[in-house]
C-alpha cells in the first residue's frame, strides 16, 4: 500500500527563521528599501566603502529591529498595539440633557 505525506502546515502563518506574519514582510520590504537606497546614494557619487557601510549597519539595524518586534509582541501583537492606539480615550456626548432622557417619537408612530 502507498503512503502519502500529509502538509501538516495548513492554515499556519508563513514563517522563515523564526519570524512570523507581519514581520516578514516588514524585513523584506525592510531590506529592499535598504537595497534601494544604498543604490541611490552609491549613483550620487558617495564613495563606495561608505555606501557599503550603511547598507550593512541599516539591515542589521533593520534585522534586529523587526526580531525584537517579533519577540515582543507575537504574531498579532503588533496590530493589536495598533488597534488600542486608535481607540478613543473617553466618549463624548454633545446632545443636551434633557434630550436623552425624552423617549424618541417617531414618524410612524405619529400616524
Amino acid at each position: 500500500m502507498v503512503e502519502f505525506n500529509i502538509n501538516k502546515g495548513i492554515g499556519r502563518p508563513a514563517e522563515f527563521k523564526g519570524l512570523v506574519a507581519q514581520y516578514l514582510f516588514i524585513f523584506v520590504g525592510g531590506l529592499l528599501a535598504v537595497f534601494v537606497v544604498t543604490v541611490v546614494i552609491y549613483m550620487i557619487g558617495v564613495p563606495q566603502m561608505i555606501c557599503v557601510g550603511f547598507g550593512a549597519v541599516s539591515g542589521a539595524v533593520l534585522a534586529w529591529v523587526t526580531f525584537h518586534l517579533n519577540g515582543k509582541y507575537g504574531q498579532h501583537g503588533l496590530m493589536k498595539v495598533q488597534a488600542s492606539k486608535n481607540q478613543p480615550h473617553h466618549i463624548s456626548n454633545r446632545r443636551r440633557l434633557q434630550r436623552l432622557f425624552t423617549r424618541i417619537i417617531h414618524k410612524e408612530e405619529k400616524e
